[in-house]
């Protein structure tokens, strides 16, 4: 999906954020139909939790897809991979959460490796320089706000299924970029149709796919397999756009992903431990 995004990149970035999630829409609404969740699946008590959830995630989606443009497709990707450490500052300093030393000091080790992914950027010139330098920041930006968006969930998941959060987020996201229309939209060429399409297509699966997974597995277990999506970064780079990850992008990239597994697994662990806790000053 990112990939068609990046291939599409001379179109507006709200223009991208809205075809991206409309026409994700018809494969989320024949999931649900499939499913016999359609209907109870636009119930809720929370829309205005939804709409701020669906509009962090239009930000996220708005500074991503811009900051492709910008970047090589292997730094994009690393540099997204931060989106954990966000997590967990965000959950520390707004959400009361408890983080301890050794989830801070995962956090640090990360940042320290954000730092050697976007060091190049940060320190060429004008240029070539100045395009990747901004190409860094919205990256960061975007890994901010979904990380912002990923909070919410967790306190949405805690009232309402996973149906209702999919669909919502779709349909907030379709209307609040289409708000960007006067933003220097234009017709699409017939490719550029194509990715978009595709684009909207693979989003939709993939959110699907990812939804459903979460039912069967645990985040420890899922997560690691998302990281393979650096690899397919690299290859796609390479093969598609020609770009070769530099040294930085590849240890840099090393660093941010193992601080993101330690903190998930930390998590995990965590949860298990307060899971047995409570089973065990359960009344009987």
């Amino acid at each position: 999906m990112v990939s068609c995004i990046k291939a599409a990149g001379d179109l507006p970035p709200g223009q991208l954020v809205f075809f991206r999630s409309f026409f994700a829409v018809p494969f989320i609404l024949g999931w649900l139909v499939m499913r016999g969740h359609l209907r109870g699946a636009w119930k809720t008590d929370r829309p205005f939790t939804h709409l701020i959830r669906g509009l962090f995630g239009v930000v996220a989606m708005g500074c991503n897809f811009y900051a492709l443009t910008l970047l090589p497709l292997p730094d994009a990707t690393a540099l997204f991979y931060a989106n954990p450490l966000f997590v967990t500052i965000i959950s520390a300093l707004f959400l009361g959460e408890v983080v301890r030393l050794f989830r801070w000091g995962a956090v640090i080790v990360g940042l320290i490796g954000v730092v050697i992914i976007s060091w190049p950027q940060m320190t060429l010139g004008e240029g070539l320089g100045s395009e990747q330098r901004d190409g860094v920041i919205f990256m960061l930006l975007g890994a901010f706000f979904a990380a912002l968006a990923m909070v919410t969930v967790r306190q949405l998941v805690k009232t309402e299924g996973s149906a209702t959060i999919v669909l919502w987020f779709s349909m907030v996201a379709s209307f609040a970029a289409l708000a960007t229309l006067p933003f220097g939209w234009r017709m699409p060429t017939p490719q550029e149709w194509t990715l978009l399409l595709a684009s909207g297509a693979l989003g939709g699966l993939g959110q699907i796919l990812l939804t459903q997974s979460y039912r069967y597995a645990s985040l420890a277990t899922i997560a690691p397999f998302e990281y393979t999506s650096m690899l397919l970064a690299i290859g796609v780079g390479f093969v598609i756009f020609g770009e070769v990850p530099t040294v930085y992008t590849i240890v840099g990239s090393a660093v941010v992903i193992a601080a993101g597994l330690l903190i998930i697994w930390r998590e995990h662990k965590l949860g298990l431990e307060r899971r047995r806790a409570k089973k065990l000053t359960a009344p009987h």
